[in-house]
């Protein structure tokens, strides 16, 4: 099946396009408010971080996906340079069609240009389809992870 999918990294004028995809979620849809200010004081230190991108996927001109990257040097497991993947989105009206699929392939073929010897993610455990996803293109769940409000 054809997608039609184009990937690029995100510029300061997909922020609306990105956080109409954060809301577009079971999850972000009461998490996530409109205060404009404050996602583009943060997706600008994204942006200009050299270790951070959000890449995207397009469809006819739409985002249609993202997820945001971190570069993490590390000492364990050999020094290896790992991606920390994060906050990705598909459009829920495109969901189980293969995009995710897709832009995942694209997303392990940029990290591999970042000379990456591992992909990690993190995602909230209420979504239990997302974990069913990930767990079908090959990631394992091997890691608990905790976070504490500050």
């Amino acid at each position: 099946m054809e997608l039609d999918l184009s990937f690029r990294e995100a510029v300061a004028a997909d922020l609306s396009a990105i956080l109409a995809l954060l809301r577009d979620d079971m999850l972000g849809k009461d998490r996530e408010d409109g205060a404009q200010d404050r996602y583009a004081s943060a997706f600008a230190r994204i942006i200009a971080n050299p270790n951070a991108v959000i890449l995207l996927a397009e469809r006819q001109g739409r985002v249609v996906a993202c997820a945001q990257i971190d570069f993490l040097e590390n000492l364990s497991l050999r020094a290896t340079l790992r991606a920390n993947i994060e906050g990705v989105r598909v459009a829920s009206d495109l969901r189980g069609g293969g995009f995710g699929q897709t832009f995942f392939g694209h997303i392990e073929k940029y990290c591999r240009t970042r000379c990456c010897g591992l992909m990690q993610l993190t995602m909230n455990a209420a979504r239990i389809d997302a974990a069913r996803f990930y767990q079908s293109i090959g990631f394992e769940p091997t890691h608990t992870g905790f976070k504490k409000p500050l």
